[in-house]
Formats: C-alpha cells, sequence, structure tokens
C-alpha cells in the first residue's frame, strides 16, 4: 500500500516517488547564524553523499536546500544504477595527459565504484529503498548487438563473467515478455532502487552522524573569503569550505559557471499496478535500457507498476503531456499493456555537459562545485560525492584528474546552449538511423 507524504504533495513532483515515501524529510528552514567545517548548497544526491562522506570523517557539515530533499532530479529520475558513463569516451582522451596507461583502469574501476558505495551505505544505515539487482541492456538491431559484444568482452576481461550474459533474441524473450529487441546483455551488478527513499534515507544518515539540514532556504549569495559563508533570506552559515553541489538547478555564481551546464527534461510515467501482468512482462523484476541515444528506460515498481521514461527535451522546458508521448512507447515494447491506466506522470530536469564529463572546480580558494552527469547522475553524483569528500580534507588525487579536464563554455548560457542540445541530439538520431 502507498504510504501518503506527511506534507503536502505539492510540495514535490506529483510522482510515484512522492507518493510512496517512507518518510517525508521536514527540516527546519535556516533561521539566523550557524558555524560548521563545510557548507553544502543543495540537498541532492551530491550534496546528501558528500555530507554522509564528510559526516564520517568527523567534520561538522551543514546541508542547505531551496526546496526539499531529494525536490530535483535525485528525486525524480528512472531509478536504475548502472556502470555506463556519460562521456567515458571524452574521459579517456582527455585524462590519458594525466594517467597515461593507467585511464583505462581508472575509468573502468569508476564505473562500478557508485554500486559499492551505495549498497554499502544502504546496509550500513539500513536504508529501505527497495534496492535489486538485474538489469537488460537491449538491442534493437544489428550494429547495438556489435556494441554489446564489444562490452560483453572487455567485462569478461575484467572478470566480470559471473555478473554478465550475452543474451540473443530468444534469451531476451525468456526475460521479458517483449518481441523488440534482438539480444541484451543482462548484467547482475547493475542495480534498480526507489531514487528518493535513498536520497531522503541518506539525509537521515547525514543527521544521524551530526549534520545539519535546512529546508525551504534558497541561498541568496556565495560571500568568499579567508572564512565563505552562504546567506540566505532568514540566516547565514559560515564554514571553512563551501560545496556547490546544486546542478542545473540553481543560478548562483553565473560570472564563473554560467555556459558550462544546461537543462534536458526527461519525461516518466507510472501506470496502475498490473498484478499478474507484472510477471509476464518482466517476471525476473530487471531494469531495462536500450541503445539507442535517445532511449527507453524502464523497470517494475516494489508494488508491480511500470515505470517508463523516454525521450528528452533539450528546449529545457516541461512537456505538456507526458503520459500521451510515453503511451506509444509502452505499447510498442508491449502490445499487452495497450490501454493501460497510467496514474502518475513526471518530469526530470538533467543537467548536461557538452563533452559529458562531471564538472569538479573551484570558485575560489576554499568553495568548490560538483555538477554535470548527462543522465547518469545515480552511481556518478556518490562516486563525485565521495571524490569531493577526499579533497576537502586534503586528498586531491581523483579531484584534480577531473578540474583539470577541459570544458566547453557556451556564450550566452542556456540561451544558446540548449539549442546546441537540441542540434547535437538531432545529429546522433540521424546518424543512428543511418547504422
Amino acid at each position: 500500500m502507498i504510504k501518503q507524504p506527511a506534507k503536502p504533495a505539492a510540495e514535490r513532483a506529483p510522482s510515484y516517488y512522492s507518493a510512496s515515501l517512507n518518510f517525508e524529510s521536514d527540516y527546519p528552514t535556516l533561521q539566523g547564524s550557524v558555524t560548521v567545517d563545510v557548507a553544502i548548497i543543495g540537498g541532492g544526491f551530491t550534496g546528501i553523499a558528500t555530507a554522509v562522506e564528510l559526516a564520517e570523517r568527523g567534520l561538522k557539515v551543514a546541508v542547505v536546500e531551496t526546496n526539499k530533499v531529494g525536490w530535483g532530479a535525485s528525486g525524480r529520475n528512472g531509478g536504475q544504477v548502472t556502470g555506463s558513463l556519460s562521456g567515458d569516451e571524452a574521459m579517456r582522451k582527455q585524462m590519458r595527459n594525466t594517467l597515461g596507461d593507467e585511464v583505462d583502469d581508472f575509468i573502468w574501476h569508476l564505473r562500478w565504484r557508485g554500486h559499492e558505495i551505495i549498497k554499502n551505505r544502504v546496509a550500513k544505515y539500513g536504508i529501505d529503498c527497495d534496492l535489486k539487482h538485474g538489469h537488460l541492456h537491449t538491442a534493437m538491431k544489428a550494429s547495438h548487438m556489435d556494441e554489446l559484444k564489444a562490452t560483453y568482452d572487455e567485462a569478461l576481461r575484467r572478470g566480470m563473467g559471473d555478473d554478465v550474459t550475452l543474451l540473443d533474441a530468444a534469451g531476451v524473450r525468456a526475460h521479458l515478455g517483449s518481441e523488440l529487441y534482438c539480444g541484451a546483455i543482462r548484467n547482475t551488478r547493475n542495480m534498480h532502487l526507489h531514487p528518493l527513499n535513498l536520497c531522503i534515507g541518506e539525509a537521515r544518515a547525514a543527521e544521524s552522524l551530526g549534520a545539519l539540514i535546512f529546508e525551504h532556504s534558497e541561498v541568496l549569495e556565495i560571500v568568499h573569503g579567508k572564512r565563505p559563508a552562504v546567506v540566505t533570506t532568514g540566516g547565514r552559515i559560515e564554514a571553512k569550505q563551501v560545496l556547490l553541489a546544486g546542478d542545473v538547478y540553481h543560478k548562483l555564481e553565473r560570472r564563473k559557471l554560467k555556459g558550462l551546464i544546461f537543462p534536458a527534461m526527461g519525461g516518466i510515467v507510472t501506470t496502475a499496478p498490473l498484478g499478474e501482468l507484472a510477471k509476464e512482462i518482466n517476471p525476473q523484476d530487471l531494469a531495462v535500457y536500450d541503445c539507442r541515444f535517445v532511449l527507453d528506460y524502464y523497470r517494475l515498481t516494489a508494488d508491480g507498476r511500470l515505470l517508463f521514461g523516454g525521450g528528452c527535451n533539450y528546449s529545457g522546458r516541461d512537456s505538456r503531456d507526458i503520459a500521451g508521448e510515453l503511451r506509444p512507447c509502452i505499447e510498442r515494447t508491449f502490445p499487452q499493456l495497450k490501454g493501460v491506466q497510467i496514474d502518475f506522470q513526471w518530469s526530470c530536469a538533467m543537467g548536461i555537459v557538452m563533452n559529458r564529463i562531471p564538472q569538479l572546480g573551484k570558485l575560489s580558494s576554499n568553495v568548490w562545485y560538483c555538477q554535470g552527469y548527462s543522465g547518469h547522475g545515480i552511481a556518478t553524483t556518490h562516486i563525485m560525492g565521495e571524490i569531493m569528500a577526499k579533497a576537502i580534507t586534503g586528498d586531491l588525487e581523483q579531484y584534480d584528474t577531473f578540474a583539470a579536464c577541459k570544458h566547453i563554455k557556451v556564450p550566452l548560457g542556456d540561451q544558446l546552449g540548449n539549442p546546441m542540445l537540441a542540434a547535437g541530439m538531432w545529429y546522433y538520431q540521424m546518424l543512428e538511423k543511418m547504422r
């Protein structure tokens, strides 16, 4: 049975996740002055994961969030934790200058570090977020199978033979009630979960370690200097260091950050409970996404609904009818769901970076930023949270590797960047159709 949130649903997106919370967050608004070691701006996965890491290291941390913990993409995404890194090829080219022949090993191990962090944290703090293993990366045509075969071969070389299985069309049909795919990789290391319950659960973990968390507290200004501070309407946090972790949802420090990251809107729907149909379409309860540049992704919820996302709107504006756009995709994938009732629909703003490499850097000597996961946020945010916590406490090795990467800064910011992203999406879609 769905538990109703303690706070009005209007405070969050009208999503399945909002309607099925274990605990609604209810942190105070910042009032007055607070002094800590590290002030973190943003109560999504980056900010909360970093807060846990720092609090575990004994630092006094305060997180300040404009809305509510997990309000943005962290609480609205598809819930898939996979070893895919957006921008891995760009990373390989740029990081080779820093890492040399070790670059391939660095990127490979990076792919799976987020899984370890999440799995260990869920176990350590008893976070109930429907964490399950099992994923299919599906092929829709022969060229996709060539890509999957290369991925599978690398996984075998890296010792993942017990985790991956290469499937042909018949093999996919044994896992999914769909005729759409000609093959897939089954990966049992990949996971899926309820992201909003994870984010709030991690916030509770950080709080148990002494972290302060403030909601409904929009930051108006970052004060730079020997003793930096963040200023809200009602209060001020003074700190030794500040981390800006708001991704694409904030407008702070525009002079330095404008033109580096852009919003892309993804749509997600959730059907009514499917009953026995759930076992028919996905008997092994796997998360799924396909090989296309603009892909579909889906999984079952804990109460047997189909949660389905797809498409991408690079205008930065919400779709008017997400259910209307995604219903044909659902029915093409699973004809047996024709006419199925859709109970929830919502959008998710993803922070897109032109070269798809996460952006880590400094705004001044003691003010850091971390952003830009390009649709691969759950695992990557946790990896970056660990890297940022290490950097803030003096271990700069991994941070420096990312900070050395060069990024394209687009003049006029969103005004020009979003049309460029839309043109790029069209270009890659055309290439894909030609393969």
